[in-house]
C-alpha cells in the first residue's frame, strides 16, 4: 500500500478520494487550506471516518497558492511517515460567467491556483520522489478540455494548461521512474461544492452587455444535468473509485489516462487520435523513450 497525498481533500472529489483510499488500505494525508479553521468541520469529519474504519487518514494544512505551505507539508510528511509514493493532484476552483466580465487579475488568480498550485506541489514533492527513483503524480484533470462548454472560459483555460503541464512534466519524469496519470472527470452537478463555490464574473457592467444570454447561464447546470445517462449516479464517488482503482495496479500498469463522464459525450476517442498523435510526433523528435516511465529501482 502507498502513502498519498491528496491536495483539495475538504470536500469533492478529494473528500471521497481521500475515503475510498483509506478504506482500501493506503496511507492517507488529506490537504486543505485551513484545517483548524474554516475547513475544520471537513477535518474532524474524516478523522472520524479514520476512526470508524480503522483507517490511516491524517490531515495536513496546504494551500496550493503558497510554496512555503506546499513544502511544509509535505515535509510533515515525510516526518511522520517517512515516505510518500503518490501525490493526488486534486486541489482547484471553479470560475461561472462571461469570459470577458472577468478582469485579467481574476484570470490570473484562477490559473495561480488551478495551474501553479499544482507545480508548487510537484516542486515540494518530486525531490523526494526522484531520490526514490518511483512514484506516481495522478492529476484530477477534466473532459472539459475537449467538450468546453459555454460560459466556463477561465476554467476551461486553466483547464487545459493544467493538463498541458501535466503532460510537460510525464516527459521528464518517466526516465527517472515516476508515473503519471491524468484522471479526467466529466460534469458532476451534485457532491460537490464546486458549483455552490464558484466565483461569478464581478465586472457588472460587461456582465450586463451579454444579457440576452442570461437565461442560457442560467440554464446551464439543469442542461448539463440533463446529459447524464439514465440510472447513472453522477457523483464524486465513481472518480475516487477510479483512482483507487488506478493505484492499485503494479508500476508500469498504470493507464496514462481515464475518463470517468457519466455524459458519455465521446472524450475517448479525442484523447486517443491526440495520444497517437503526440507519441508520434515525440517519436519523430527521438525522444521515444521519454514516453513510459522507467521500471521502478
Amino acid at each position: 500500500m502507498s502513502t498519498v497525498l491528496i491536495t483539495g481533500a475538504a470536500t469533492g472529489i478529494g473528500n471521497h478520494t481521500a475515503r475510498a483510499l483509506t478504506r482500501a488500505g493506503h496511507t492517507v494525508w488529506a490537504s486543505m487550506r485551513d484545517p483548524e479553521g474554516h475547513d475544520n468541520v471537513h477535518r474532524q469529519e474524516l478523522l472520524e471516518f479514520a476512526a470508524q474504519h480503522g483507517g490511516a487518514l491524517r490531515v495536513v494544512a496546504l494551500d496550493v497558492t503558497s510554496q512555503e505551505s506546499a513544502d511544509a507539508a509535505v515535509a510533515a510528511i515525510l516526518r511522520d511517515s517517512g515516505d510518500l509514493d503518490v501525490v493526488v493532484q486534486n486541489a482547484g476552483h471553479l470560475y461561472v460567467g462571461y469570459t470577458e466580465a472577468f478582469s485579467a487579475e481574476d484570470i490570473a488568480h484562477l490559473i495561480d491556483i488551478n495551474v501553479i498550485g499544482a507545480h508548487r506541489v510537484n516542486r515540494a514533492v518530486l525531490p523526494h520522489l526522484r531520490n526514490r527513483g518511483t512514484g506516481t503524480l495522478l492529476y484530477v484533470g477534466s473532459t472539459i478540455i475537449v467538450t468546453t462548454p459555454p460560459f466556463l472560459g477561465p476554467y476551461a483555460a486553466s483547464k487545459a494548461a493544467f493538463d498541458v503541464l501535466a503532460v510537460a512534466t510525464s516527459y521528464e519524469v518517466n526516465p527517472l521512474g515516476i508515473e503519471t496519470c491524468i484522471v479526467m472527470p466529466g460534469a458532476i452537478t451534485k457532491g460537490t461544492q464546486h458549483f455552490p463555490d464558484a466565483t461569478r464574473a464581478a465586472d457588472a457592467a460587461v456582465s450586463a452587455a451579454y444579457a440576452e444570454l442570461d437565461p442560457l447561464v442560467a440554464r446551464n447546470e439543469e442542461v448539463t444535468s440533463a446529459l447524464f445517462v439514465p440510472g447513472v449516479d453522477p457523483s464524486p464517488v465513481g472518480v475516487a473509485d477510479e483512482i483507487t482503482r488506478i493505484l492499485s495496479l503494479p508500476h508500469g500498469a498504470k493507464p496514462f489516462r481515464s475518463v470517468v463522464d457519466y455524459t458519455e459525450a465521446g472524450v475517448e476517442s479525442v484523447n486517443e487520435v491526440a495520444r497517437e498523435t503526440r507519441e508520434r510526433f515525440v517519436q519523430r523528435m527521438g525522444f521515444g523513450e521519454l514516453l513510459t516511465p522507467r521500471a521502478s529501482r
